[in-house]
């Protein structure tokens, strides 16, 4: 949005009588026809505006000083679009990495007396999985010493402009293909530029897979896995060029399946030396459109904690 569409937006919004039902509504009218870029760029807006309601205001603007209502008509906003879950259920049966322990979940306490190995009058698990398990987040910290592990990713990370690259036709073809700079350019040649900041997501649909971890993994006679990864050349461009935040994909690695078999990781290593976290067997990509979504990126929060299962979710508009 160059500066004086931004003057524009912001005065569309300021000088009128609305409060913040209208500016949101102004808001959805505006965004037709604008670029991801520029949706992002006047969603912030809308936040500064809704938060702020004496930022627009006037010598005898008397609604402006009334009590708003902060974020909620954002909420309210974002509750009307679409959301779509990326996040895999997980139990003791699950697709795993090599030398992973089947996940278990103890009863230790059940709403029913002789039940709970513990007590009764509720329900409790207790559940032993390692860090790596179904659809989990890699902090830096996971490879790499002295960089940052899950307690120490800024909240503010986790809710980001997402970014589909779709090679699933290929992957259909060869599972063995990794993303290129031609399927980067194709991208930004639909929808601008990368933006700063942004999570990307490679869409291959392996996740339709899940059910089977034979068909998952895609072993050969030989031990190796065939599956779809990142290459270096893309990986260098999105964190060196465009400055991106995060990634993730519906595959177990960021490395293709046949340098994952041989112990090569290093895809995964490169991008947590970059003290970004990723995101590793997402679903469900096949539901986003290639740009103008949202991310929500969550886990627990571990002291010091090296992987967890995460859960993550889209907003599309």
């Amino acid at each position: 949005m160059n500066r004086l569409g931004l003057e524009k937006f912001i005065e569309f919004c300021c000088f009128s009588s609305t409060r913040e039902e209208k500016i949101i509504m102004r808001y959805q009218n505006f965004q037709s026809g604008l670029s991801m870029f520029e949706r992002i760029m006047s969603f912030y807006v809308v936040l500064i505006l809704s938060v702020t309601p004496t930022a627009c205001a006037t010598a005898g603007d008397t609604t402006a000083s009334k009590p708003g209502h902060g974020l909620w008509m954002v909420v309210e906003t974002l509750k009307s679009h679409r959301f779509v879950d990326l996040t895999h259920a997980f139990d003791g049966n699950i697709p795993h990495g090599p030398g992973f322990q089947p996940a278990r979940r103890t009863t230790l306490f059940h709403y029913d007396e002789g039940v709970g190995t513990v007590g009764s009058g509720g329900l409790l698990h207790e559940y032993t999985h390692v860090g790596q398990w179904g659809t989990h987040v890699d902090p830096p910290a996971h490879l790499i010493r002295g960089l940052r592990y899950l307690d120490q990713i800024d909240v503010r990370e986790m809710v980001l402009p997402l970014v589909v690259i779709d090679i699933h036709d290929r992957v259909e073809k060869n599972p063995d293909y990794c993303v290129s700079m031609r399927d980067v350019a194709a991208w930004e040649a639909d929808h601008g530029q990368i933006p700063t900041e942004a999570f990307v997501a490679l869409r291959t649909d392996w996740s339709k897979r899940w059910s089977d971890a034979k068909r998952y993994f895609n072993q050969d006679a030989d031990g190796i896995a065939h599956y779809p990864g990142w290459s270096r050349e893309v990986l260098q461009y999105l964190y060196e060029e465009r400055g991106i935040t995060a990634l993730g994909h519906e595959t177990p690695d960021t490395d293709p399946g046949i340098a994952a078999s041989r112990g090569n990781y290093a895809l995964e290593t490169y991008v947590l030396s970059q003290n970004h976290y990723q995101i590793e067997m997402l679903t469900n990509l096949d539901q986003l459109p290639a740009a103008g979504a949202i991310i929500i990126a969550s886990w627990p929060k571990p002291r010091e904690g090296s992987g967890f299962p995460a859960r993550v979710f889209a907003i599309v508009p």
